[in-house]
């Protein structure tokens, strides 16, 4: 007979106790059950493990065997709280990709939240742009993305929301002032940033100014900063630019319909982790708006 984890428990009771009938009620048995489990153990240990039968006293073997023994049930009931917090996503670690717009404007609040409700959960969160965020998804080193992807074979994909793309440039700068009566043609003699998005944009009134850019930069940090700088104008989605984006203009573009599509990827539901399903069950439930 191998040895069992009863067996293991019902000797430890017995030994920090000092008797059956406490033990017994420890565990919840009756006292000729816990006996009767405590011979087996011994029989297969092979030697007595008590120096009377009244069980009041563990012998020198025993005293080892207590020890070894705590420290098995220890390390056991250790594993199993960690089993089930994993399966509750009490848990667990959640591999995010994102692209540094919404890392910085749609994701903060709702890792608040989760982080909240989830306080032994893990998160890492990796910012790159879309093709980068989609690599990392297809190589299984990502458990969810949010980028502008669109639907990705053999993932599981939600789109969250859209909005409208619009030049950005400090509050101060000439075409804050006019904007409202010009248009792409306006742009072509002004120092322009490219960034990671503006290939989404197909107006074929653009193209010359993108082609033109001499700088990219697809950091939203360090792309605000340089408009901020005066180095040059950029075109970003309007969610991109927050309220509190102090000393810069965001100015629709009037004639074009493009907008930026943002979608949540991630490995499909049934080989996700409780703790990722969490994660992409809280990002659902923001229900974050399209603008406009």
């Amino acid at each position: 007979m191998s040895i069992k984890i009863e067996m293991l428990r019902c000797f430890r009771a017995v030994a920090d106790h000092g008797s059956l009938a406490e033990a017994a009620v420890v565990l919840g048995r009756t006292p000729s059950a816990v006996s009767m489990m405590l011979k087996q153990f011994e029989d297969h240990v092979g030697a007595p493990l008590f120096e009377t039968a009244r069980k009041s006293r563990v012998t020198a073997l025993g005293q080892q065997v207590q020890d070894e023994t705590r420290r098995e049930l220890e390390h056991f009931d250790r594993t199993v709280a960690t089993i089930e917090g994993l399966s509750r996503a009490e848990l667990g670690y959640v591999r995010l990709a994102v692209t540094p717009s919404l890392a910085q404007s749609v994701l903060p609040p709702i890792l608040q939240r989760f982080l909240a409700d989830h306080p032994k959960v893990r998160v890492d969160m990796r910012d790159m742009d879309s093709a980068t965020v989609q690599q990392e998804l297809q190589a299984e080193r990502a458990d969810i993305g949010l980028a502008s992807l669109g639907a990705l074979p053999g993932l599981d994909a939600h789109r969250l929301f859209t909005d409208r793309f619009g030049v950005l440039c400090r509050d101060d700068h000439p075409l804050a002032r006019d904007w409202d009566r010009l248009g792409w043609q306006d742009l072509s003699d002004i120092p322009f940033i490219a960034n990671g998005l503006c290939d989404q944009i197909r107006d074929a009134g653009f193209q010359p100014i993108l082609a033109g850019a001499r700088l990219m930069v697809r950091n939203t940090a360090s792309l605000l900063g340089l408009v901020r700088a005066g180095v040059g104008v950029t075109i970003l989605p309007r969610l991109v630019v927050s309220p509190e984006t102090h000393g810069l203009a965001f100015l629709p573009l009037a004639d074009t319909d493009a907008r930026r599509e943002v979608w949540m990827i991630s490995q499909p539901h049934h080989g996700l982790p409780p703790a990722a399903r969490a994660l992409v069950a809280a990002i659902r439930a923001a229900n974050l708006q399209s603008d406009g």
